[in-house]
């Protein structure tokens, strides 16, 4: 009876393997925040000492925009450890989803450093006024530039390689901020041609790069909260499954992110002669096949259902038999 039970329920893999990758996945995540808090931390503290003593807006926003972006690591870090725990009988599918909910908290950090930035440009253009220590500006450009470049590849290439959308977004966040590190020496070029408004007019630039990667964190974040996958993924395991010996046809393949881990569900015909045992050995090459074919998928249920069995004619009506 136990068999026959087994073969007739859907059936749900997960291998040891794939617990130890998702293991191995958060611990990479955390060792790319920790990492990228303390770069940022010091170039946001390099840049923050050159501000006090010159009074540069551009740099001002371009520092606080620094120490957001390092600051992020403290709700995602959190998500991450919440991630690794086991899942209960009320928090069935774990606590993954904590990321996403990090990736909120990412957004509203760049969205309050734009604002901030913004305020602190407009006040400074409608009340200019002279900068000093020039070329030590100059230098925390390029220090604020090399800080974010060398945290942007880090997130990034972990981000993607873990399939975390909220680390790849913080990524996408650091890059800008090194490219717009760089503008705050047009700022420090135009105050030493005695241009007063050259450095607030950067400021309102930095604050424009700002929500424009405001705006794609805010997609990808979103997207991802909505269960949104990239359909090639979708192609990818509809031709997977199809090409599983004894497969005969395939329904719909639901894909989701939990955290940095894709799940799938899905149908598959099999023959109607087959046993329930020879049912059950193709659910299990499919889903192992499954495993193999899409990326950071560390769980799949596949249901196998005989041919014909939704395709039956009418019933007779009531006295009227064959």
């Amino acid at each position: 009876m136990t068999g026959l039970r087994h073969a007739l329920t859907p059936h749900s893999h997960d291998s040891a393997d794939k617990v130890d990758t998702a293991l191995e996945s958060s611990r990479a995540g955390l060792r790319a925040l920790w990492i990228s808090l303390v770069v940022l931390g010091v170039t946001a503290a390099g840049q923050a000492v050159v501000v006090a003593y010159s009074g540069s807006v551009a740099l001002l926003g371009d520092t606080l925009h620094n120490v957001a972006d390092a600051l992020t690591a403290v709700p995602l870090g959190v998500a991450f450890l919440l991630g690794r725990r086991a899942a209960t009988r009320r928090y069935t599918y774990g606590f993954g989803r904590a990321e996403d909910l990090a990736g909120i908290a990412i957004v509203a950090t760049i969205a309050a450093s734009a604002v901030f930035a913004g305020y602190e440009a407009v006040r400074r253009l409608l009340h200019p006024q002279d900068l000093t220590h020039l070329g030590y500006v100059a230098a925390a450009g390029l220090l604020g530039f090399a800080g974010n470049e060398i945290v942007a590849r880090y997130r990034i290439g972990v981000g993607r390689r873990i399939g975390s959308a909220a680390l790849v977004a913080d990524g996408l966040h650091a890059r800008t901020d090194g490219f717009t590190s760089l503008a705050v020496l047009l700022g420090a070029g135009g105050a030493a041609l005695g241009w007063r408004w050259a450095d607030p007019v950067v400021g309102l630039l930095i604050t424009g790069a700002i929500v424009l990667v405001l705006r794609g964190a805010a997609r990808e974040i979103y997207r991802r909260l909505m269960d949104a996958v990239d359909p090639a993924l979708v192609d990818r395991a509809e031709a997977c499954l199809r090409a599983t010996p004894g497969v005969l046809d395939v329904g719909s393949v639901r894909l989701r992110w939990i955290g940095h881990r894709l799940h799938a569900e899905t149908e598959i015909t099999v023959g109607a002669e087959l046993s329930l045992a020879a049912a059950h050995a193709i659910a299990v090459d499919a889903e192992h096949r499954l495993g193999h074919a899409v990326p950071r998928l560390t769980s799949a249920l596949i249901h196998p259902d005989p041919e014909h069995a939704h395709s039956h004619g009418p019933e007779p009506a009531a006295g009227h038999p064959h």
